[in-house]
């Protein structure tokens, strides 16, 4: 052989050898291109390749579990604002009146470009720009009033008691929902973080677990605690979790030592632990935390955390029972992300929190309350509930306050502008929560 051609083979082999590696292993994977490619060729209807592709995406991740989705382009930003509470908007909670078919204002969010305009509760949206609201459904206005920060929006207004409608421009700004609440609101819209009616016990809803809910709980509990707390009810009916690193924080600072919770990925094998470090600066004052069918993921943690160290009595009904870890991985540009299940976690006890799929199995699962404290509504008073709830988060702006009390540190940049008439909810009375007080005064009674 000459030597030239042998220096062209030795050239050609590395060449070869890539080439070989980029062969898909996967004999599914031509069969899927081929399938693609004759679909597009063939069909009675013209499809374009991004929909083959997100068809497939789609049909991939379903094979998995109720969690695990593809996310196509256009809705991972709204993915990501959902997670985050946090996008471009005018800063109002809407809703459907079912009688008018009308946009209805149910609350303001506090120093929004909607608040400072003077929008208030029950007032009714007609136009968002030039189009109508008649008829238009929830999801539709909901992407109508969000947008680009900095972006000009027109609403035409018709205030509550009033014939006459306005035009309102706003401009967008970038909406931080707050994840930690109170039970009443304060003269200037923002949260009481103590029950009234009840010699200081606090009382902290968690809606969700993102990046700000630690710091969020930090600022109450400080409040709190400087104004004198003798007790805690932590509130996590309804709470569909969030971010696990944010339950971990949130349980550090309640627990002095121990594990939080550990992660498995396939075949049982623990990937991690979450243990306390050490300097948890809320440890002083008895807790109660309420549960129901609607706590899951990283609500669940916590409440199992507080629960398995004897931190705190949990009251309510069986959670949810979501005890697997999703993780979102981003595709190249234009094609969206995939948020699947990687790993499933664990109670500080080593029990499983995943409700199993065969009901035959009969293992413990999700977060049970404790004994003597199982407090189960019907679906009428859970329906009740959630409306007297709603209705004491309505915040009605009215006339200038003359005293605005001290509030925590993550709403101290907010007005302190305008006082508040409480919405009239209808008569209810919250017996999960009144045993959970019951439990904090019981305790609070008997410390020194």
């Amino acid at each position: 052989m000459p030597r030239r051609n042998f220096v062209i083979l030795l050239l050609l082999m590395p060449l070869a050898v890539v080439s070989c590696l980029r062969v898909p292993q996967n004999p599914y994977t031509r069969v899927l291109d081929s399938a693609m490619n004759t679909v597009k060729r063939q069909a009675l209807e013209p499809v374009t390749d991004l929909d083959l592709f997100e068809g497939a995406m789609q049909g991939m991740l379903g094979q998995l579990d109720e969690h695990s989705v593809y996310i196509t382009p256009a809705e991972r930003d709204e993915f990501f604002e959902t997670i985050d509470q946090q996008f471009a908007g005018v800063g109002m909670e809407v809703a459907l009146d079912p009688d008018a078919k009308q946009l209805v204002v149910l609350s303001p969010i506090v120093d929004s470009p909607a608040y400072r305009a003077g929008i208030l509760a029950g007032d009714r949206i007609l136009r968002i720009g030039k189009t109508s609201t008649q008829g238009m459904s929830l999801q539709d206005a909901t992407n109508a009033l969000r947008g680009k920060e900095g972006q000009q929006i027109t609403l035409t207004i018709q205030h509550v008691g009033s014939k006459e409608h306005i035009d309102v421009k706003l401009v967008r700004e970038i909406i931080h929902v707050d994840t930690v609440l109170g039970d009443t609101r304060n003269a200037d819209g923002s949260w009481n973080f103590f029950l009234e009616g009840h010699d200081r016990i606090g009382y902290l809803r968690i809606s969700s677990f993102t990046d700000d809910t630690a710091g969020e709980l930090k600022d109450a509990l400080e409040w709190l605690t400087a104004h004198d707390m003798r007790g805690l009810v932590l509130d996590l009916r309804n709470d569909p979790g969030g971010y696990l690193d944010a339950a971990v924080d949130v349980c550090d600072m309640l627990v002095r030592s121990g594990v939080i919770v550990s992660t498995r990925r396939r075949g049982g094998q623990v990937s991690r632990t979450y243990t306390a470090s050490g300097s948890a600066p809320f440890t002083d004052f008895p807790i109660a935390v309420l549960i129901n069918q609607e706590t899951a993921s990283a609500a669940e943690i916590v409440a199992a955390c507080l629960q398995d160290h004897g931190r705190a009595v949990v009251v309510g009904q069986q959670s949810y029972g979501k005890g697997t870890v999703q993780e979102v991985v981003d595709l190249p540009a234009g094609c969206g992300a995939m948020k699947f299940t990687m790993s499933s976690y664990w109670r500080p006890s080593g029990k499983d929190i995943q409700r199993p799929r065969d009901e035959s199995d009969k293992r413990p699962w999700g977060v049970s309350p404790d004994k003597g404290y199982k407090l189960v509504l019907t679906p009428d008073d859970f329906t009740a509930w959630q409306q007297w709830r709603r209705a004491r988060d309505v915040f009605h702006s009215q006339t200038p306050a003359s005293h605005t009390p001290e509030r925590p540190a993550s709403q101290a940049n907010k007005p302190a502008a305008k006082t508040t008439v409480k919405a009239e909810p209808k008569p209810f009375v919250d017996v999960q929560r009144r045993r959970a007080v019951e439990y904090i005064e019981n305790r609070a009674a008997r410390t020194p």
